[in-house]
């Protein structure tokens, strides 16, 4: 059974990418443009995986992986950090707040995301 992952993305551009790539992988892959979205979504749908942006409208990625880790059917969820904030300050605030692991964008490339998520899923 494909392993199922959430996008939560608001770069349309990005969010694209990722998803033509890992539907390709055999991955099923649900988008959403901003934290609000998320939320909602993770009432009727558990992923095994969450891609997380943090700089995103409405609900940033902060408030809703610091929402995601308080609740009981959510908090075993991994979350992959996928962001343009290199600053370890950054990096380290997720990690601590209970994120699985960290992607800077701008220096990714989809096959290293797919490593990402394979090694995480395993």
């Amino acid at each position: 059974m494909a392993s199922k992952i959430i996008i939560a993305e608001d770069d349309q551009f990005v969010a694209k990418a990722m998803t033509t790539k890992l539907i390709k992988e055999g991955y099923e892959v649900k988008t959403v443009p901003d934290g609000v979205q998320l939320m909602e979504i993770l009432k009727s749908y558990i992923p095994d995986l969450i891609i997380l942006d943090l700089l995103m409208p409405k609900k940033d990625g902060f408030e809703v992986l610091n929402e995601v880790k308080q609740d009981q059917k959510l908090k075993k969820i991994p979350i992959l950090i996928a962001s343009n904030l290199g600053q370890v300050n950054d990096i380290q605030q997720v990690l601590k707040l209970g994120a699985t692991d960290y992607i800077i964008k701008s220096e990714f490339t989809l096959e290293g995301l797919v490593q990402k998520i394979k090694n995480i899923l395993k």
